[in-house]
């Protein structure tokens, strides 16, 4: 296939994917397309980088190219990814492949250098399995840039509700990572995985209250952009954000431990919050999806008048819920009350937090974080903080407490 007609390919592909979406998306897992024998390989070979992906039957897929670092993105209907590609290129920095969203898995390769698709097809077997093999060769960096691009996403209609009639308070509960972004991975432990499970129940302990209604931006183990997660909080009415993470620090970093939470702040001096946040970016990069001019000069003025407002109740959320894990024993950091340029914090009208419920990196946390013990007590804590800090910030947007 020349390097025109795979562009016709890709179109085609593209096209058979979002037809087969409803088809594919609600079938069950045990019958999805498997990885076939040696897994999917990237190798050099003369001159060019090709990339192999042995399958057990043949899916849609669709191809495309983003910039800023170079990354190839290949997108399949959904493909049970059993191992990781194994990567024997030098032009190639780092491979992952997941689950991007239900019904879809997504590969990301980062190239060390611009590197145009020549070849592009998938080849089914006489039993069957099928093969899809791609060629990438050399290329400039103005013509790398020339051809890249996202192939439009098909978004999930998002109806804005109403605010809750009932009175209650709408809680959105954002577990760290998910699909192919795992988060920290320490000791066996998927940060992604702790997050989901600790949501979860979180989500059953606020609900009991009837105090409370709560949404979540994801409940399985798919991935969700930093950004779409603030607007499905939107869409959905949310009154308070929290975003759950369970980080890992380097050794350069220091050490870490213990329950901290994180506001917005505009000028960040802390390193390790800097790190979090620019690794917390560099996830949402890395798995092809391109947050460039997500905003503009005037929309950022009219956000810092509405962070004007916002931001002090953040600020009494976080110190609520530090002071709900003291009450309730639970190891916080040395320095629990944090500030960081986090993407999910960004949200003018919402206020929010993010917890870090303790770091990977640490093995006591570790032995916290898969404790149910621990994990009760930890839901309970944050369902009393939620509680109090509901009931002061009602009567300060009242007037009536100072």
């Amino acid at each position: 296939m020349s390097r025109y007609s795979y562009w016709y390919s890709a179109v085609w592909a593209c096209s058979l994917l979002w037809c087969a979406q409803l088809a594919w998306a609600e079938e069950p897992r045990a019958n999805l397309a498997r990885l076939g024998d040696g897994g999917a390989v990237v190798s050099d070979a003369g001159g060019h980088v090709e990339l192999t992906v042995p399958l057990s039957r043949s899916v849609p897929w669709r191809v495309h190219t983003l910039d800023g670092p170079p990354r190839l993105i290949v997108d399949f209907s959904e493909v049970l990814w059993d191992a990781p590609p194994d990567v024997r290129s030098g032009s190639v920095l780092a491979v992952s492949a997941g689950v991007y969203r239900p019904g879809w898995s997504r590969l990301v390769m980062v190239l060390g250098e611009p590197l145009a698709v020549d070849v592009a097809e998938m080849r089914v077997l006489d039993d069957g399995s099928a093969v899809l093999q791609m060629r990438l060769v050399p290329t400039t960096a103005e013509d790398f840039r020339a051809a890249t691009g996202v192939v439009p996403e098909e978004l999930r209609q998002l109806d804005v509700v109403p605010p809750a009639a009932s009175g209650r308070v709408r809680i959105a509960l954002d577990p760290g990572h998910g699909g192919i972004d795992p988060g920290a991975q320490d000791g066996g432990l998927r940060e992604a995985d702790l997050m989901l499970a600790f949501a979860r129940q979180l989500k059953e302990v606020l609900l009991r209250t009837d105090r409370f209604e709560v949404v979540m931006t994801r409940s399985a183990d798919v991935f969700v952009p930093l950004e779409a997660r603030m607007t499905l909080a939107r869409a959905a009415g949310a009154d308070v954000f929290l975003s759950l993470h369970a980080d890992a620090l380097a050794e350069e970093d220091g050490m870490a431990s213990g329950m901290t939470v994180y506001t917005l702040a505009d000028a960040v001096t802390d390193q390790a919050a800097l790190r979090l946040a620019e690794r917390h970016a560099q996830n949402d990069i890395l798995a092809g999806v391109d947050l460039a001019g997500v905003e503009d000069e005037i929309a950022m003025v009219l956000m810092d008048l509405t962070r004007r407002e916002t931001r002090p109740r953040s600020e009494a959320l976080a110190n609520t819920l530090v002071a709900g894990f003291r009450s309730y024993e639970l190891v916080v950091n040395s320095n629990p009350s944090r500030h960081g340029g986090f993407s999910v914090l960004k949200a003018a009208e919402v206020p929010s937090v993010l917890i870090e419920l303790g770091f990977l990196s640490s093995a006591k946390d570790r032995a916290r974080l898969v404790s149910q013990d621990w994990s009760a007590r930890a839901t309970e804590a944050i369902r009393d903080a939620l509680l109090q800090w509901a009931d002061e910030d009602y009567l300060m947007r009242q007037g009536l407490m100072k």
